[in-house]
């Protein structure tokens, strides 16, 4: 089935939802695709926008497929968010504000993406918000989009704007601290899947790889370019941690561990943790914003690592 197919259906499913929510809410209403995205959004908006995320904390944007909730929120919509550079696999959010008629907003447009392969199976990689210099790009974008439909309160905008601006550039300066504390042969950070290519770039890790990801999986789990693990990926991930002498590979916390504690157990190299990477944490953890996800996930490659 089409993918507008599925939309369709979903839609006249939900329907008899959509009038009990634009009853309860007279506040305009962002729908982000995913948990960064949303925090971005409410940083800029304040109490003034209600902004809502499709994914929840521990979902994965790469495999995800939209639910008549998720419909019925787009459609009471006033603007909608994307990350982009096909990190919402198959562009489900793309598709759904389309559908629905609203206005959406790509909060990677004009950066500059690390590209993942070579020749006709390169792609650009979408996990652009592991860089703080990268999430100011999306605040900057996102900020544009709000006072582009709030213009009356655009003062207020820029003022939250620049004070999480700055806020970025601390957490930037704090992380190059961090990781001043690992020395750099053990710089060598494993994960399940490419989600970390730009904080291994910024942060000079996995020198022997040119400061990319050693991951089993590619950057989907899903079926588009770059997806899922070959026999053949494993074999070189197995023989790169074995030769890199990683002192420990980490699990994160939108994909299922199976795959890289199985890779521990054939390098013989322990589980340093769990990382936060397509998803922030839930409610009341300490990675429930995006610059708790980025401290918690330092804090954990640090002490692992150094």
């Amino acid at each position: 089935m089409r993918f507008s197919s599925i939309f369709t259906a979903l839609a006249l499913f939900a329907g008899v939802l959509i009038p009990s929510l634009a009853a309860a809410e007279t506040r305009p209403v962002i729908v982000a695709s995913t948990t960064q995205i949303a925090d971005f959004a409410r940083q800029v908006a304040g109490d003034r926008i209600v902004v809502k995320s499709i994914l929840a904390p521990g979902a994965d944007p790469h495999t995800y497929q939209p639910t008549p909730a998720d419909v019925a929120m787009v459609l009471a919509a006033d603007l909608c968010l994307e990350n982009g550079l096909h990190l919402e696999g198959k562009d489900w959010m793309a598709t759904l504000a389309r559908d629905a008629g609203k206005p959406l907003v790509t909060a990677t447009t004009g950066m500059q993406p690390l590209t993942l392969g070579e020749g006709d199976d390169s792609i650009a990689d979408p996990h652009a918000w592991f860089s703080p210099r990268n999430a100011a790009v999306y605040v900057n974008n996102i900020a544009r989009a709000i006072i582009g439909r709030d213009a009356a309160n655009r003062a207020e905008y820029e003022a939250r704007a620049r004070l999480y601006l700055q806020q970025l550039r601390v957490l930037d300066a704090w992380i190059r601290e961090q990781v001043d504390r690992i020395p750099v042969q053990r710089r060598i950070l494993v994960t399940t899947h490419d989600a970390f290519n730009y904080f291994c770039r910024e942060y000079r890790f996995n020198e022997g790889n040119g400061f990319l990801s050693i991951a089993p999986v590619g950057w989907s789990t899903g079926a588009e370019v770059g997806g899922g693990m070959t026999p053949e990926r494993r074999r070189k991930v197995v023989e790169s941690i074995k030769a890199s002498g990683a002192p420990a590979i980490f699990v994160e916390t939108s994909i299922n561990p199976k795959q890289i504690r199985q890779i521990a157990e054939d390098t013989g190299v322990r589980i340093g943790g769990e990382l936060y990477s397509d998803s922030m944490g839930t409610a009341g953890s300490a990675g429930e914003t995006y610059i708790g996800m980025m401290r918690e996930n330092v804090l954990l490659i640090v002490s692992a690592l150094k």
